[in-house]
């Protein structure tokens, strides 16, 4: 049996350590922002078929499903000179500027390796960017495990203190997708480093390219002036019971018996979660979609005015990502004080969650007034700006349950775990189990369960609503609240990891 013991005098950190900490979020979304607003063009620059785009897509939630538990593992068993977290963190830091390097050259790559600048498929480059893109999302989850896991280790058992972090943390991701958003939306961006412009590179690829530049400027910014200021505690080789045998024990089979050895207050958290993602990611994956189809009624298969309107509906959609991530931003900070206002964390998350439901089923009837004012049209045409106006809305109300989903799960399983005596990376990674499987879910089985009802994203938006709904009744009545806030200096106590 592996032991670690954390010293019984530890204090929570300042709040400006956590604030260091937690704007590497800010870092990590800018990059995840650019994906979701330019990377989808830019694969189809690069030719990509669908079957490859599918594969590509589908490595987020794989690398996260293996990459943070075991990263949390390691991390949580780390005795080195830099400290536990801290070493990861910059691993995955480099990493991501590695990756989002090969991505944003993908092209340039594949013309120096004999791709033809005049046919469509470019298949060395598309190699270099699904390697690239592989690296990528391996990377992200590699850093952003260990922050968080960085986060409890700083807020020291003291549960309002996670809060705040956890909070901080959702505040910087939504400062990190306003400035992607921002970026991604320059189309002369490129002009401030004219050396991305080349042959292989088009002005919209030069674009996406100096962003990435910029997203790796920040990112390696904001985690240098973190790793550097913030130091952390640094921990001796484990010790181990002289009436024991020490049983190694590889990270999967230690992952299994984390699952075994759940408490019952984690075993709710994950079910919980679970819910609310599968109600999260139908919305996340199709939104600026939803927009575009159904909303603007434009198609993105056809030519000329349906293309021209679908096209609109799209940038439509990301000026309510914009909203959403303003209201994210705003919410984040609140956060804290709405739970004590409604009497909780467990009860804001059932009301965020019952929002979410109302906000989903809403898309339904404005898709149906959407129609309904098309119908008297024989020319395509926008929406009228009520409906437009009614679509944004929902954007921006959605910000207000993704902040709390950005941090009361967090906040609450690092909480768990401190009071069962969990390590934080591993139970983390665990969480983070319980967001990738609802991802693969929706992903795998939302195109074929659209289709069923004539295609169209509003039947998974209806699943979606009809999963949040049960994901705040369970909230609500099975979830456990927290124990309550107790003086930290008077009741720390030593922190034991086992690995049975």
């Amino acid at each position: 049996m592996e032991v670690e013991r954390a010293s019984s005098e530890s204090k929570a950190s300042p709040v400006r350590n956590i604030f260091l900490v937690s704007s590497i979020a800010a870092g990590v979304q800018f990059g995840w922002a650019l994906q979701l607003s330019l990377l989808t063009p830019y694969v189809q620059l690069l030719g990509i078929p669908h079957k490859w785009a599918a594969f590509i897509w589908l490595c987020g939630p794989i690398s996260g499903m293996l990459v943070q538990p075991i990263v949390g593992y390691y991390s949580d068993r780390s005795t080195s000179r830099f400290g536990r977290r801290r070493p990861f963190i910059a691993a995955g830091a480099a990493l991501v500027a590695a990756a989002v390097f090969l991505i944003g050259y993908a092209a340039d790559f594949g013309h120096l390796s004999g791709d033809s600048l005049n046919k469509t498929s470019k298949p060395r480059a598309i190699v270099v960017f699904v390697v690239g893109f592989w690296i990528l999302d391996v990377a992200n989850n590699m850093l952003q495990g260990p922050c968080r896991a960085f986060l409890a280790d700083l807020s020291s058992n003291d549960q309002k203190r996670m809060r705040i972090a956890n909070n901080l943390f959702s505040f910087f991701m939504a400062v990190g997708n306003v400035l992607g958003y921002t970026a991604g939306s320059l189309k002369k961006l490129y002009t401030i480093l004219p050396f991305t412009h080349t042959k292989a590179c088009d002005e919209y690829c030069a674009n996406l390219k100096t962003c990435f530049f910029i997203s790796i400027a920040l990112l390696l910014t904001l985690t240098t002036l973190a790793l550097t200021l913030v130091k952390e505690k640094t921990f001796s080789e484990p010790e181990v019971d002289s009436a024991e045998e020490v049983v190694k024990v590889p990270c999967f089979g230690e992952m299994a018996g984390a699952f075994k050895e759940l408490k019952r207050p984690m075993r709710i958290l994950l079910l919980v979660t679970c819910f609310n993602w599968i109600a999260w990611f139908p919305f996340l994956l199709f939104d600026t979609d939803w927009m575009g189809r159904e909303v603007f009624g434009g198609d993105a298969t056809a030519k000329g005015k349906l293309l021209d309107l679908y096209n609109v509906g799209v940038r439509t959609g990301a000026l309510g990502l914009m909203l959403n991530s303003v209201v994210l931003g705003f919410t984040s900070l609140g956060v804290e004080h709405l739970a004590r206002g409604v009497g909780g964390v467990k009860r804001l998350w059932a009301i965020a969650n019952f929002l979410l439901a109302a906000c989903l089923a809403m898309t339904v009837l404005v898709t149906k007034l959407a129609e309904k004012a098309r119908n008297g049209h024989p020319v395509a045409t926008t929406p009228p700006g009520g409906i437009k106006a009614g679509a944004l809305a929902l954007f921006a109300v959605l910000g207000v349950p993704q902040a709390v989903t950005y941090s009361i799960p967090f906040a609450l399983a690092s909480i768990f775990s401190s009071t069962s005596g969990a390590g934080q990376g591993l139970s983390l990674g665990v969480l983070n189990l319980s967001i990738v499987v609802p991802q693969m879910i929706v992903s795998v089985t939302s195109g074929p369960w659209d289709s069923l009802f004539g295609g169209g994203n509003l039947p998974a938006f209806v699943v979606g609503a009809i999963a949040a709904a049960i994901s705040g009744i369970l909230a609500l009545t099975m979830l456990p609240s927290p124990p309550p806030d107790v003086n930290n200096s008077k009741s720390a106590r030593p922190v034991i990891t086992a690995c049975h």
